[in-house]
């Protein structure tokens, strides 16, 4: 089977702990080519390109996104700019990758992921946290009883980020919340999120209610958060985010007999497990390829190259799965192209919960009102 030829549309940042994963990847055998990237500075694109051992360099995203030789972008641009760049890449049929937040708001999100449902191409939200190889090892402990009933998630994902200007800026949807706070709100999604019934189906678990408050930087964006979710089961959550407060990345588990405490809980660097007395019973490392974007990476790659179990049907555009629509008259019908860590419905779910945060913060964007 072929490479996988990766892209990257953006040079920033976030754009160069990608190209490390992926050039890991290449160098590994994993089946993933380095292949192109792209800024709207030529002489940006080409100094990223040579430093990363990429094969081509565009001066514009159009020219990337019409390069059909791509099996997958990436777009690492400000999530202000996701919208626009992701249309793109679809309109020209190119399977993309988005980071996260992975729009500035819903209504946004949902003209994407209803133009990717139209063309029938592959689209995820680049949510690496929920790709991480780690998170079986503290699903087993969990239904393994070793902490109990969980009962309750606090997390903090807090660094300096203000002298970055753009976390400041309104028109780039600056602000901690879609930047760092969507980590905090995921850490408590992946063990609060869903609930078992009487009869034994596991389902969403709903939030019931929330008390989100924030300080505002001057420009009005967001520059630290509390979160405090109450779920249709009774179960907690206690989030904080900050881009002005000193470093402090940990997410906790509490149950009726234990808990467990991730050092790092975007990408879960160190695992150990508390007995009800409050002694450490287990630690544990987890291992990595490179920096662990190369996790969702590959998943990506599996869903490209093996669409048949990675596809499923819908109907009026509808992003619940409709398996049965075959049957319909008069209905129209569209391909979901996705994966199960990270679906379509999730993200809608996270973009429509956040756009909620911000109401209760008072937060909008320029292009909002």
């Amino acid at each position: 089977m072929k490479n996988l030829k990766f892209a990257i549309l953006g040079c920033g940042h976030i754009a160069t702990k990608m190209a490390a994963a992926v050039k890991t990847l290449e160098n590994q055998g994993k089946g993933v080519e380095c292949y192109a990237v792209a800024s709207r500075n030529l002489e940006k694109a080409t100094a990223f390109a040579k430093e990363y051992g990429f094969e081509k360099a565009y001066g514009s995203y159009e020219a990337l996104a019409a390069d059909s030789a791509i099996g997958l972008i990436y777009i690492a641009t400000p999530h202000s700019h996701h919208h626009e760049f992701a249309k793109l890449c679809i309109e020209h049929g190119r399977n993309i990758l988005v980071e996260k937040a992975f729009t500035a708001n819903a209504k946004l999100a949902a003209e994407v992921i209803s133009l990717a449902h139209d063309k029938g191409v592959f689209l995820c939200e680049a949510m690496w946290t929920r790709f991480l190889p780690a998170l079986e090892t503290i699903r087993n402990w969990i239904r393994d009883g070793r902490i109990g009933r969980v009962e309750t998630v606090e997390a903090d994902f807090s660094m300096k980020l203000s002298d970055r200007g753009r976390m400041h800026d309104p028109a780039l949807a600056g602000g901690a919340l879609l930047d760092i706070g969507i980590y905090s709100l995921t850490f408590a999604d992946l063990f609060l999120g869903t609930r078992e019934t009487p009869d034994g189906n596991i389902v969403r678990n709903e939030i019931a209610s929330m008390d989100c408050k924030c300080i505002k930087f001057k420009t009005g964006v967001d520059a630290t958060d509390w979160m405090n979710l109450t779920y249709e089961n009774g179960q907690k959550a206690y989030l904080k985010t900050s881009m002005v407060s000193p470093t402090h990345n940990e997410g906790v588990i509490y149950g009726t007999a234990g808990q467990i405490r991730v050092q790092n809980l975007n990408d879960m660097v160190k695992l150990e497990l508390y007995d009800d007395a409050g002694n450490v019973v287990e630690t544990i490392e987890p291992t990595r390829l490179c920096n662990c974007y190369e996790y969702e990476v590959l998943a990506c790659k599996e869903a490209i190259e093996n669409p048949a179990q990675f596809r499923h049907e819908i109907c009026d555009g509808s992003i619940d799965n409709c398996s049965n629509s075959r049957a319909l008259s008069n209905v129209a019908h569209s391909i979901v192209w996705e994966r199960p860590e990270m679906t379509h419905a999730k993200t809608m779910e996270f973009m429509t919960l956040m756009d909620k945060i911000r109401e209760q913060f008072g937060v909008r964007y320029p292009f909002e009102e």
